[in-house]
């Protein structure tokens, strides 16, 4: 796979897959321009080489249909603020109107194609809608990392469209730390999984144990693993139809002498709610009637002991329901362990990244992913479609 400071791209109509797929509020502004920024250096190369810089991006899931809430606008109006230049939003992604509007184009001028996802041919990774993509393109650089696992058009099937393909700045950072993690970690190598459901992690936790020194597990996925235990975990989220493949991940860990480490105590309430009553207690006291809904004190405690002598830390989800107050306090004390460690520091996954900027924390982390499942892929020791594709191209 070439990156894109390997590539001629001199004067040529250049097309980049980006993830601008940002948060907006009722009034169509832009609450997290993050992964707009992220961007930012792989646009000011391809700006100071005088390429024609062509955007494309999705936005929300329109699912095919035109939802003018969902323009790229707001998005276009952002990036030209923060390049202090033009970025001129074309009224579609495909069609003869925007191959006017790009054979118009001077180098170092940037236009920005409409939201990818208003067709259909999108998501399905059409040929046919890859190859309107790909029509105007000299050269083809894809720097959406959060956007990798998914197979479609604008990032798989437009590259057996364009002659010349590569990635940005963006993937290559990615990259680079996941490999630093995950390969050749400075050890003791301490994995965090949290977030609710252990379904969507358990490839990852299978390929963690056979990395990490050490694994910590919070969130409501633990009560599944406390309750394969033996504990009494009252109307706590639990799968029971994967406990057997919770024990089974205890066993593994226990036979490669990783430790693992669960929850010691518990805020529990009757119900999710802001306004609950809530009590702390050990696990082995958690009322049956009642929810645990995130790692009390003592937990805290002893999971900051665990990262103290951690020189690699990868973590993905949150200690529990961290978006209510009540119930945030588990999450913000391990965003302030993991940053305040002398540890590679390296955190992916939407909560994770909402529940690190919400401290105010961000910048003591080394490295804060722009994938969400992306991420986890990675995680699971999976290859992502996107990166396969460009891969074939070299």
């Amino acid at each position: 796979m070439k990156f894109i400071d390997e590539i001629d791209i001199k004067g040529k109509k250049t097309l980049f897959r980006f993830d601008f797929n940002v948060p907006l509020d009722d009034s169509l502004h832009i609450t997290d321009d993050t992964r707009i920024r992220a961007v930012l250096p792989t646009i000011d190369y391809a700006l100071d080489e005088g390429a024609k810089v062509i955007v494309m991006s999705h936005l929300g899931r329109p699912k095919g249909r035109i939802v003018p809430q969902l323009s790229l606008a707001p998005v276009a109006k952002r990036l030209s603020r923060l390049l202090g230049k033009e970025v001129r939003l074309a009224k579609d992604c495909i069609g003869e109107d925007v191959r006017q509007l790009i054979s118009k184009m001077e180098p170092g001028c940037i236009v920005m194609l409409e939201n990818l996802r208003f067709h259909p041919g999108e998501e399905s990774n059409d040929d046919e809608f890859a190859r309107q993509l790909a029509c105007c393109a000299d050269v083809y650089i894809d720097d959406a990392f959060g956007n990798a696992h998914r197979r479609h058009a604008s990032n798989v099937g437009i590259t057996k469209h364009v002659k010349i393909c590569g990635a940005g700045f963006l993937i290559k950072k990615e990259l680079n730390y996941f490999k630093q993690a995950l390969e050749n970690p400075a050890r003791p190598f301490v994995a965090i999984v949290g977030g609710s459901k252990v379904s969507g992690k358990l490839e990852t936790l299978g390929y963690l144990i056979k990395k990490a020194d050490k694994i910590i597990l919070g969130g409501g996925m633990a009560f599944t693993f406390l309750k394969a235990r033996g504990y009494e975990i009252g109307r706590s989220l639990v799968e029971d139809e994967l406990l057997p493949q919770a024990n089974e991940i205890m066993e593994a860990a226990r036979s490669l002498r990783v430790k693992f480490y669960l929850p010691v105590d518990c805020v529990i309430a009757e119900r999710k709610s802001a306004d609950a009553e809530t009590k702390i207690v050990p696990i082995q006291e958690i009322n049956p009637n009642w929810m645990g809904l995130d790692i009390g004190p003592a937990t805290t405690t002893l999971f900051s002991e665990v990262l103290n002598n951690a020189k690699t830390i990868l973590w993905n989800g949150p200690m529990g329901v961290f978006e209510l107050d009540a119930f945030s306090r588990g999450t913000s004390a391990m965003v302030h362990s993991v940053a305040n460690s002398h540890a590679l520091t390296i955190v992916g996954g939407g909560d994770t990244d909402v529940a690190i900027h919400k401290t105010g924390e961000g910048d003591k982390i080394t490295y804060i992913s722009t994938g969400g499942g992306a991420f986890l892929k990675l995680l699971e020791g999976k290859t992502l479609p996107a990166i396969e594709a460009l891969d074939a191209c070299s």
